[in-house]
């Protein structure tokens, strides 16, 4: 029954938010752009004071670490863009520190509508399409691939999985339509991530026996999660963190120029997205999801609120637990203050 005075939530659980909270510093693994910066723009643009710009922004709201997300593109350019991001960390240790890896996310993902999600189908490849493009990534960057977020089921991907493991890279699996069979030989190559599970994904699929479901029940993969409410509707969600456990979870933004930075028009790619009043990132007449407009802090706060998770293990899912997955330390420890908005740091405790 409803309680006379209360407001009726019906996904909302009994956690309450703490006022304050002190961790580990937040980490945030897969970020295309914040606070109107696109790290997938024109890297001859890109100025030291750029890099530092996003990374106060993200430190005002608790995260300390992120890694800059390269999403599908011209060969060329990604690698463009890697050489852009190495050259600009390594003139400044707070950058080094802030950024210390990349996601690359694409060009080996699935062609098909509804797996690609809002990458550009023309620069859809496969690695033995395009066998040298993660060494020569790897070189533009200086050895800082972090994640690579592959479909398994391309011609070649068993072999660049292997590699990459091979390298200390996290390979993840992502914008995929993988079988049970293919998904199983990847975890055995090393992939050990399901890049935004549940997302890049087809419309419909088939009831209980999907690639979805067998990435939940497979215990040697972690998870990452968009916790904005418009990626995962928050009970779907909840039953996807207790399926993985939240020592398996990770949260993520997968935001793009538009976080920290609200509604409106925005860039990712070279491409126009609209980001709706309840931020809902979108390009134009299309009906999926382009990245999103949420930030870190938000996500923990909504885990803890509408996913029945303890608001320190919400916390871990977004510093201990993405730190770990990468061999990173752990970040320095914070104070914040917590509202349902998000967190706030003092102004002496950002530098």
């Amino acid at each position: 029954m409803k309680q006379p005075g209360r407001k009726h939530k019906p996904t909302q659980t009994v956690n309450e938010l703490p006022a304050s909270y002190t961790g580990p510093g937040l980490v945030d693994v897969q970020v295309n752009g914040y606070a109107g910066f696109d790290f997938n723009g024109d890297p001859a643009s890109w100025t030291v004071e750029d890099f530092d710009a996003v990374r106060r922004a993200m430190a005002r709201r608790g995260v300390l670490c992120a890694l800059p997300t390269l999403i599908t593109d011209d060969p060329g350019r990604m690698v463009a863009r890697a050489r852009a991001y190495a050259r600009l960390v390594e003139q400044e240790p707070a950058l080094e520190a802030a950024f210390p890896k990349l996601h690359v996310e694409g060009p080996f993902i699935s062609p098909e509508d509804g797996p690609r999600g809002a990458h550009p189908g023309a620069h859809c490849a496969t690695p033995r399409a395009l066998p040298d493009l993660l060494p020569a990534l790897q070189e533009a960057s200086g050895g800082r691939i972090g994640i690579l977020t592959l479909a398994p089921e391309l011609p070649g991907t068993i072999d660049l999985i292997e590699r990459a493991a091979e390298q200390g890279v996290c390979v993840a699996l992502g914008h995929t339509a993988a079988g049970a069979e293919t998904l199983a030989r990847a975890v055995e190559a090393g992939a050990r991530l399901s890049t935004h599970l549940g997302n890049g994904s087809h419309q419909r699929l088939p009831r209980l026996d999907n690639y979805v479901q067998h990435q939940l029940a497979n215990d040697r993969l972690a998870a990452s999660f968009i916790a904005d409410g418009h990626h995962i509707p928050f009970p779907t969600l909840k039953n996807f963190i207790r399926a993985k456990t939240p020592r398996q979870s990770i949260l993520i933004t997968d935001a793009i120029a538009a976080a920290d930075a609200g509604p409106g028009r925005y860039w990712l790619g070279g491409k126009e997205v609209v980001v709706s009043e309840d931020l809902r990132a979108a390009h134009p007449g299309q009906p999926h999801l382009a990245g999103s407009a949420l930030t870190l802090d938000r996500a923990v706060v909504h885990v803890s609120l509408y996913c029945d998770v303890s608001f320190a293990d919400a916390w871990s899912m977004a510093s201990l637990h993405p730190a770990a997955l990468l061999g990173l330390d752990a970040p320095p420890s914070i104070t914040v203050s917590v509202s349902e908005g998000g967190f706030t740091r003092a102004p002496s405790d950002v530098s």
